[in-house]
């Protein structure tokens, strides 16, 4: 491998002493486990099957798995069906765990991580409680592809596949916003440099990430005759249950036209807010983004949390909308 850019080569340097124990504990185990969040995304898809696949290409004597609910969209259009390992399998604790873009374990999409004997974790959240032996957490990172990626490249020896590096690529790129939120560094720009020399193809990925159907112009159109603006810029659409199966769409998907509104003069913060009727938990579910304001501290208030410029958040019921538009609004007053 050529040299390295001085950003991964500082960044590495950065965490020399995690990444050393991360990498002895990867040759020690012969069984690894990567998990994610649930309710996954680009980033928690791209992170977990770039490492897998990194892995295998790297380790092809041990037993690698990865688990987690699939995607409603994402699978298999984008990455292949999640594996399901029984509670046999983890049996006897002799397994490496390795946690990507998630900090606490009730977001872990699978609990028996727990039974690992050994557990690492690459992120960049909040977290109430540490899960690992091991953390790699940046939170000024713009996704956790990107601190897995650096660790990946930066692991003298190693090879860097096609198929690694384009789950990489497509985590970074869904949580940079396609490199347009602040999080975006040199950093960012240095590890998609490196990625791109595996022979990624650019086209290829965007198409796939972002495909639309014929279907889906019919909910963009719902969207956009849907939508309120508060005094200060802030835009938002409700999908409640009834809608979601007018259209057509599950919960899952009502966020998937927020960034509809992201380009427009007049807006500042835009949000998806979708009802999910589940009944171990009722609520209503809330993608905001952002052009420059950090919208994180709004989104934690509100039983959430995330980044400056993209965050998730929830409200019980109807009677909250009100209050919590009011303080998204006022960000901007």
């Amino acid at each position: 491998m050529s040299r390295l850019p001085k950003e991964i080569l500082d960044y590495s340097n950065h965490f020399k002493h995690e990444y050393a124990k991360i990498r002895a504990a990867i040759k020690r185990y012969d069984k690894i486990v990567i998990y994610r969040h649930i309710k996954p995304d680009f980033d928690a898809m791209g992170s977990q099957m770039g490492l897998y696949y990194f892995l295998k290409d790297n380790f092809p004597e041990k037993e690698i798995h990865f688990v987690g609910d699939n995607h409603v969209s994402f699978t298999p259009r984008l990455f292949p069906e999640t594996e399901r390992l029984n509670d046999e399998w983890h049996k006897g604790r002799n397994f490496l765990a390795i946690v990507c873009d998630v900090g606490d374990k009730d977001r872990i999409a699978d609990p028996r991580f727990a039974k690992a004997k050994y557990v690492v974790k690459f992120d960049h959240h909040p977290f109430k409680e540490e899960i690992a032996k091991v953390s790699v957490l940046d939170r000024g990172a713009a996704s956790a592809a990107e601190i897995v990626a650096d660790f990946c490249l930066s692991w003298k020896g190693m090879t860097m596949s096609e198929r690694a590096a384009e789950n990489f690529y497509t985590g970074i790129v869904g949580d940079s916003g396609r490199f347009l939120f602040s999080s975006t560094s040199a950093h960012t720009f240095s590890v998609a440099q490196e990625l791109l020399k595996s022979g990624i193809q650019l086209s290829k990925i965007y198409q796939r990430m972002y495909e639309k159907t014929l279907h889906s112009l019919k909910v963009q159109s719902y969207v956009l005759s849907h939508f309120d603006v508060s005094p200060h810029g802030v835009s938002y659409y409700l999908l409640p249950s009834k809608i979601q199966e007018e259209l057509g769409i599950t919960t899952e998907l009502g966020k998937e036209n927020v960034n509809m509104f992201s380009n427009i003069k007049e807006i500042n913060a835009w949000c998806s807010i979708t009802e999910d009727p589940s009944p171990k938990d009722p609520c209503w579910r809330i993608s905001i983004r952002s052009k420059e304001k950090d919208i994180s501290g709004v989104a934690f208030k509100w039983g959430g949390g995330g980044h400056a410029q993209a965050s998730g958040a929830r409200i019980d019921d109807l009677s909250q909308l009100d209050a919590f538009i009011k303080d998204l609004d006022d960000l901007f007053a």
